[in-house]
């Protein structure tokens, strides 16, 4: 399964989701992570960066923007917020049913934003990568389940 994270700048949420889950070296399982508003080669966060470092999970990204070509090739595209979903369906309305909040995906509540770290201290990115860490399990779960 091709799984594709989206967020705005590719810099924080969706890069550090792609990190945790190739982390976890699933059978079977490619990731890529883009922003809708990216700034092409752009560095992850140093914050970011420091948090996957503590973690001891070993990433190299530079910020890519969402494209046709990755929708294309992801059999499910997770948004960070309903906002992210929105902006992707109005510009990619063929993409429809694939795409879900990430939060949507696996809990079906109605909390469906994952939290912004953007411009944070380490403590924030912190809890980021814990509310991304525990979705990651459930997606896990869903995964092998399926």
């Amino acid at each position: 399964m091709n799984i594709y994270f989206v967020c705005t700048g590719n810099t924080c949420r969706s890069p550090m989701a792609e990190a945790i889950l190739k982390s976890r070296n699933l059978k079977e399982i490619e990731v890529k992570s883009a922003g809708l508003f990216a700034m092409p080669g752009s560095p992850i966060s140093q914050n970011t960066k420091s948090v996957l470092n503590e973690q001891n999970i070993d990433y190299n990204h530079t910020a890519q923007t969402v494209n046709l070509e990755d929708l294309q090739w992801a059999n499910l595209i997770l948004t960070m917020t309903s906002g992210h979903k929105e902006s992707l369906l109005q510009k990619f309305p063929q993409m429809a049913d694939k795409t879900f909040t990430f939060k949507e995906y696996v809990k079906g509540n109605d909390d469906l934003d994952v939290f912004d770290p953007f411009g944070g201290d380490i403590s924030t990115y912190r809890e980021t990568f814990k509310e991304l860490s525990k979705l990651m399990d459930a997606l896990e779960k869903n995964l092998m389940e399926d």
